[in-house]
């Protein structure tokens, strides 16, 4: 598949420059937002006669959307895209019809599924984990540089 076009023009080379639009940062809170996957829309399975399950893997993929961070950002006219993207990805894993993975891909790129796709959302997930984390030290480990130096220099 192509990709989005050339690469962009060097910013300094261009004759309008317009203010760059601010980065939206989310930071993560694990929390689970949107609904559960809804009952009974798959339909009933003609050889048990019950009602037909979700997809071990849209349910995984579904949880996963619920637990990101993105999710924060999410209206209820998102979570229907998605509820009608999942059917797509259930009929996908569950009745190998690939040829809706090219769908899928294009429906979960506008929510930012991947690197690229935030990038190009101006969409930034603050990971807090990879702050650089400073020393802890207790008071009384802590000297006055000028005692220090005067210690050294004699």
């Amino acid at each position: 598949m192509a990709g989005r076009g050339p690469a962009p023009k060097d910013p300094s080379k261009r004759r309008r420059r317009n203010a760059a639009e601010p980065e939206t940062v989310i930071t993560p809170d694990d929390e689970l937002r949107g609904p559960e996957l809804p009952e009974g829309v798959l339909g009933v399975n003609t050889k048990t006669g019950e009602l037909t399950e979700w997809h071990p893997m849209t349910l995984l993929w579904w949880k996963t959307w619920r637990e990101s961070a993105q999710a924060q950002t999410f209206t209820d006219t998102d979570w229907a895209f998605l509820i009608d993207t999942a059917l797509m990805h259930h009929s996908m894993w569950d009745k190998g019809q690939w040829t809706l993975a090219a769908e899928v891909r294009l429906r979960a790129a506008k929510f930012g599924a991947t690197p690229e796709d935030r990038a190009r959302l101006k969409l930034k997930v603050d990971d807090p984990t990879s702050a650089p984390q400073r020393p802890v030290q207790s008071p009384g480990n802590v000297s006055d540089i000028n005692s220090r130096r005067a210690r050294l220099t004699g």
